[in-house]
Parts: structure tokens; sequence; C-alpha cells
């Protein structure tokens, strides 16, 4: 009796464990397959993306940890098109989401700053536009942002000082304006990291320009 009652618990729990992974799995896959729905594909590099496969983890360009759940997007020079699609922030394991050197248009969605294991945002050398969402600063593990070569404009947003992991960013080649913040993360950062700016009038300084009035910005 008490072995039949370990058994019934055993497969309890582990009926649990499957429904809890397959949960995770369909959220995932629905939000990588939204990626793919919103964007063009030439060169087909998308087309293993089957949603009627419950694991994303199969598919080209995404890995995955022990527990199944995405970690890593690899579609940089994948030739892609069209706009990010505001579900990617859906994948709470994601590391790193690469996606440099595409053709993609549009804003960098603020529901990427729920990417919460997220250590590297490559989105350099495509055509987003808008501003750079607050939301980023949200990433705690952020190490490398690498914004540069896009078409985004606006103020470089203060919150991102607060990134305390963060190693490199590259905000360049862009049509940012105002001044550039020295605080916190970002007094370790070199002017480089912001050249190519047109509308950019260089560092903040403290005490003598107001951030939010310094710079051209109209």
């Amino acid at each position: 009796m008490e072995i039949s009652r370990l058994l019934f618990h055993f497969v309890v729990v582990l009926l649990l464990l499957t429904s809890s992974t397959l949960i995770n799995a369909n959220v995932e896959g629905d939000a990588l397959f939204s990626l793919r729905r919103v964007v063009q594909d030439p060169q087909k590099v998308l087309q293993s993306w089957d949603p009627t496969l419950v694991d994303p983890c199969t598919w080209f360009h995404v890995t995955c940890d022990t527990d199944n759940r995405v970690t890593r997007l690899d579609l940089g020079n994948a030739k892609l098109s069209g706009n990010l699609a505001p579900e990617l922030g859906k994948l709470e394991r994601l590391q790193y989401l690469e996606l440099y050197m595409n053709e993609l248009v549009g804003p960098i969605p603020e529901e990427l700053g729920g990417l919460k294991s997220l250590v590297s945002l490559d989105l350099y050398h495509n055509n987003l536009t808008g501003s750079i969402p607050s939301s980023l600063s949200k990433l705690p593990n952020l190490k490398f942002l690498r914004l540069n070569g896009n078409r985004l404009s606006g103020r470089i947003p203060r919150e991102l000082t607060q990134l305390g992991s963060l190693k490199i960013i590259d905000l360049s080649d862009n049509d940012l304006c105002g001044t550039i913040p020295t605080s916190g993360t970002f007094s370790k950062f070199s002017q480089e990291s912001f050249s190519n700016n047109p509308r950019l009038e260089g560092p903040e300084l403290m005490g003598f320009v107001r951030y939010e009035g310094g710079g051209n910005c109209k």
C-alpha cells in the first residue's frame, strides 16, 4: 500500500513537471513564431520554425538550457527584414538576442525590458527607428548593448546609467540628440561609443548642463 501511494505521488509530480515544461515551451514557441510572422525571410533561415512542434528547442538558430527554455537566438546577418516582435519579451531566460546586420525597421519594443536574464542585446546595423526604450534599464544582467548603425533618435535614456553590469555600449552612427549621460556606469565609456550622432552635443556637464534641457532635440 505504501509503495502504491509513493508511486502515485511520483506520477503526479512527474505529470506536473511535464505539464509545466510543455506550457513554457508553448509560450516561448508562440513568442518566437511571432517574429517569424512579422519578418520577411528570403533565405528561409526560419524554415524549421514549425508552430505545430511543441518544443522550439528543435528549431534552427535557437539554443535552450536543460529545462528546454530558450536562452539564445542567433539570427545575425540573416537578411531578415520587417519589425521586431514585442512578444520576444516573453523569453524569460533568454541571454543572447543576436539580430545584428539585418534589415529590420521600426522601433525597439519596450517589452524587451522584460528579458531579465539578458546578457547581450545586439541589434546593430539595421534600420531601426524611434527612441531607445528606457525599459532596457530593467535588465540587471545586461553586459553588451550594441545598437550602432541604425536610425535611432531622441535622447539617450538616463535610466541606462543604472545598468551596473554593463561592460560595452555602442550607440554610434544613429541620430540621437541632447547630451551624453556621464553618471553611473556611463562614466567609464569613451566618446567613441556615441560617435557619429550629429545632434549629440557631447557629455553632460554635471552642475552646468541640465540633462533634460541640454542639447538640440528639436
